[in-house]
């Protein structure tokens, strides 16, 4: 799955035009690479977002195509 839509879906950035944005500002790494939209999220993988002045960081643990909104979070581990 595209890194921009696991973004989404995963609901770790609301909107995928967000997330696009965001990877081609460089504010989103993957496994500590500078990361663009097309990268291929797999299971496993470590993603820190930049927002502002906070750093988020989880670990992919599930790829799904979508969920629901309560089941989301089920899709990465907060580092």
């Amino acid at each position: 799955m595209r890194l921009d839509k696991y973004l989404k879906v995963s609901r770790l950035i609301k909107r995928r035009t967000i997330a696009n944005e965001a990877c081609d500002a460089g504010r989103v790494t993957v496994n500590g690479k500078a990361a663009k939209a097309s990268y291929d999220v797999k299971v496993g993988d470590v993603i820190e977002i930049g927002f502002g002045e906070r750093i988020v960081r989880a670990e992919v643990t599930r790829i799904v195509d979508s969920t629901k909104k309560e089941n989301a979070a089920e899709m990465y581990r907060y580092i």
